[in-house]
């Protein structure tokens, strides 16, 4: 938590948004989607979170970022144990911000990018009553969703996205679809690995309905 930027804290917090990085980044990334959140919600406590280890992407397994788990040699077999490992310091991680704030998980979004995003989709499967709300920015389940999250998800993807592919979130919709579970999806043309303008504004409109 120490390197965690808090973007914006409100004197009397009525919610909570906790924005998550991807591999190898740092907390500044989010930054100016944090700063779009708190000018549309000034009531909200926003916190960009560093993630807990530093990043092993670069060479000699020594990154400049920060990591929740490795993506070294890492395939589908590999990735929902690295996932799983990772877990409990996740959910550690928001109970501690919404011990801090005051806040409860009702008035919790979770908003992550790629890594992220990945971690912030399969805590609704480790634990129920984590957070109301999850904003999945080019993310995707590690394996696909075994129960009925009791969030509300928003899934924003790139189509031209060739880092985590699209058809990842595509897929995710379908899935907790099919589960019952109350979810959107947005697909933003042209979008690489990335949150660009188009992007923010599905995410906020999103929040706004809220």
């Amino acid at each position: 938590m120490s390197n965690s930027i808090p973007v914006h804290i409100p004197s009397s917090p009525r919610g909570l948004a906790l924005l998550f990085h991807g591999v190898g980044a740092i907390p500044q990334n989010m930054v100016t989607l944090g700063r779009a959140i708190a000018d549309a919600h000034p009531d909200w406590t926003v916190i960009s979170v560093a993630s807990p280890d530093p990043s092993d992407l670069g060479p000699g397994g020594q990154g400049s970022g920060y990591q929740w788990f490795s993506v070294r040699d890492i395939d589908e077999d590999s990735r929902p144990q690295r996932i799983a490992a990772a877990m409990p310091r996740f959910t550690a991680c928001v109970k501690a911000w919404q011990a801090q704030t005051g806040t409860g998980a009702a008035d919790t979004t979770l908003l992550g990018f790629s890594q992220g995003a990945i971690m912030a989709l399969e805590a609704t499967q480790a634990e129920e009553g984590l957070a109301a709300r999850i904003i999945a920015f080019s993310g995707r389940f590690g394996t696909p969703p075994r129960r009925k999250p009791d969030a509300d998800i928003h899934l924003i993807h790139g189509d031209a996205d060739t880092v985590v592919a699209s058809a990842w979130s595509i897929r995710a919709h379908d899935q907790l679809t099919a589960l019952g579970a109350p979810n959107t999806l947005d697909i933003i043309p042209g979008l690489t690995h990335g949150i660009n303008a188009e992007a923010t504004r599905c995410g906020l409109s999103y929040l706004a309905q809220e």
